[in-house]
């Protein structure tokens, strides 16, 4: 399940958390499946590492309702994992020779036989099919009936101070089905709460920013506060627009035009377009062409109360809005989910593969890699794979939380960032200068203290770490071929000698303390609703700006779609195409001044005044050449240019 994290409306961007799964498929050939006996096949991951021993509960009762999904490999796993390498390579002779939708499905997807197979079997053991895609077949039925199926007993597990369900030992499949089967997800049922609240529910309550403000960074210096370390700091901006991050990210004159980007999140703002048109107007962005903003919505929405539905409001007009600040003339079609579960979630980027809606995916959800579980990694990496093949190329926020630790406990990434067969996009803190200049950037970490009691100083400066860009290494997800040689053993060897992924690709602005200003329509105190702006940020930010630049970048390219970009972007690495970030640009401490409503919306409850370190990301840092907040860096001028065919 994947819920908005409580932070992201006060300053940090909305993002969601929830568990996913274990990179089950790296970026090579997925391993094959290993046999418990020789007539059956085990698929791997499906029994989730809480389901312990120790924290058995006794089995589930054999009347239990189970809803599950059985997920296909197709006619050749392996020879899709090598065709979507093959076709992303730009050494490759195969670069760039997408197959259509069709022509994939026919190539690598289930075939009719297998289908039928695979549901011969399910009804066989007493399941009731609901539904079949190219991806999977649904069923339902008794845990009697499921545990008859999978060849496995079902047990009740103690997870912290809950109980779920899941096998007692890992699921499997007839081997003579021929390794028609993928996985199966659903067996087990963390988190589940279900809700069945079909409506949804008004906008959030109204958020507003405090001033004072910077119209651009340092014009505006808080003469009045506390020095730091012997310097007057400036305000925070009031919250770049895009003509300030066109002009940061070298957009020129390209507009994305003839692209489409597509965006995913849970549910749908009731509000969006009206929303869009008028921030767009209010800050110099292209108007949106009739058809240039359209939403492809599910039947119905569940679970609203569980997942905060109308938080996702604001994720879905700050990605929108982004989006087209960056590329306004590129079509962006957004694509919500039905709640923030994984199955939803999958729903929706499926719909995108399955009818190639869209050449660029933004995706600004995401939860952290310990919640993953192996079958639902497979799951959602099977149909990136599907997208590198189709030339979509799909780009994940790297989480608001640095390396976890202060959040979990734990040094971890999160996920689906953590796919070897995604863009991973990290954060920074972008310095826009009078005249749209671009000053520098640095990596996404804020420390904050508060003003003191007499204001002469701040309080226990530099204060404590608030968010930062997520970022760091792997514990499931092998090194891809295209990391190695870029990213050093100091990292991708943190977690095993032989390499693992190391999370994030790129980056672009996210901290919200120099974040983006969006217009949303917003629940006031007096039960009104109406259009209101204020700043945000967040690596829920950087994902559909950077969607953006590959958006102008595309158009550069002639038109063609870029795909799965990560060859392409480290095979860039080290040129002057990138800024090379990091966390001393300027060579000395950079923070700024902010002030915030106590009560979120206006000074009736009083103020809070505070200093914003910038570039202090929990144990992570950004520093020259590749690192683990940043990348390879942020878009330089002639990033976009150096995508042209000619």
């Amino acid at each position: 399940m994947r819920s908005n994290r409580a932070t992201a409306r006060a300053g940090v961007g909305l993002a969601a958390t929830l568990p996913l799964l274990a990179g089950a498929l790296a970026f090579g050939i997925p391993a094959a499946h290993a046999a418990d006996d020789p007539g059956r096949d085990t698929l791997t991951g499906t029994k989730p590492a809480w389901a312990t021993a120790t924290a058995d509960r006794g089995a589930t009762p054999k009347g239990t309702r189970i809803s599950a999904r059985v997920h296909l490999a197709g006619r050749d796993a392996s020879g899709l994992a090598a065709y979507a390498k093959a076709v992303s390579d730009p050494a490759s002779p195969l670069y760039g020779k997408y197959l259509t939708p069709r022509q994939a499905q026919q190539r690598f997807g289930a075939s009719k036989a297998q289908v039928a197979a695979v549901t011969s079997w399910l009804e066989s053991a007493g399941l009731t099919i609901t539904d079949v895609t190219p991806r999977y077949i649904a069923v339902t039925g008794d845990a009697s009936a499921a545990e008859k199926a999978f060849g496995a007993q079902l047990h009740n597990y103690a997870k912290g101070s809950r109980t779920y369900r899941a096998p007692s030992r890992t699921a499997s499949a007839p081997a003579g089905l021929k390794g028609a089967v993928l996985t199966v997800t659903g067996l087990d049922n963390a988190p589940h709460k279900a809700t069945h609240k079909d409506q949804l529910p008004p906008p959030d309550d109204v958020f507003k920013n405090a001033g004072p403000f910077s119209s651009y960074h340092g014009s505006n210096v808080a003469t009045t506060l506390p020095s730091v370390q012997g310097s007057k700091i400036p305000y925070a901006v009031e919250g770049y627009t895009g003509k300030q991050l066109r002009a940061a990210y070298g957009a020129g004159k390209r507009t994305g035009k003839g692209v489409r980007i597509a965006i995913t999140d849970a549910y749908a703002s009731p509000t969006i377009a009206s929303d869009a048109a008028t921030y767009a107007k209010k800050h110099g962005d292209a108007g949106y062409a009739k058809g240039q903003l359209s939403q492809v919505l599910p039947k119905k929405y569940t679970r609203t109360e569980e997942c905060g539905a109308a938080g996702w409001y604001g994720e879905e007009t700050l990605d929108v809005e982004a989006a087209h600040a960056v590329a306004p003339g590129a079509d962006i079609v957004y694509v919500g989910a039905a709640s923030c579960y994984d199955d939803d979630l999958l729903d929706s980027l499926g719909k995108i593969v399955d009818s190639r809606l869209a050449d660029i995916v933004s995706n600004s959800w995401g939860d952290i890699e310990a919640n993953e579980t192996p079958d639902v990694a497979a799951a959602y990496d099977q149909v990136f794979m599907f997208g590198a093949v189709e030339g979509i190329g799909f780009y994940f926020s790297s989480g608001d939380d640095g390396d976890e630790v202060a959040n979990t406990g734990t040094k971890q990434v999160d996920t689906p960032a953590n796919s070897a067969w995604v863009t991973a996009v990290g954060g920074t803190s972008l310095a826009v200068g009078k005249g749209d200049s671009y000053l520098w950037e640095t990596g996404w970490g804020t420390e904050k203290a508060s003003l003191s009691a007499d204001g002469r100083s701040w309080a226990g400066f530099p204060g404590a770490f608030t968010s930062g860009a997520g970022g760091g290494t792997s514990r499931t997800v092998p090194q891809p071929s295209y990391q190695k040689g870029v990213v050093p053993n100091s990292l991708a060897k943190a977690n095993s000698s032989a390499g693992n992924r190391v999370v994030p690709d790129i980056a672009a602005i996210a901290d919200p303390n120099t974040g983006f200003k969006v217009g949303q329509t917003q629940t006031f105190p007096d039960g009104s609703q109406r259009y209101d702006e204020y700043r945000i940020g967040g690596t829920s930010l950087a994902a559909p700006v950077i969607a953006g630049v590959q958006a102008l970048a595309q158009e550069a390219h002639g038109g063609k779609a870029i795909g799965f970009a990560n060859p392409a972007i480290y095979a860039r690495y080290g040129s002057k195409v990138y800024h090379d970030v990091t966390d001393s640009p300027t060579h000395s401490t950079l923070a700024v001044a902010r002030v915030d409503y106590l009560n979120g919306y206006d000074a009736t409850d009083g103020l809070a005044t505070s200093v914003r370190s910038l570039g202090k990301d929990s144990s992570l840092s950004a520093v020259k050449g590749y690192d683990a907040v940043t990348g390879v860096g942020s878009p330089a001028p002639g990033y976009v240019e150096s995508w042209n065919r000619r």
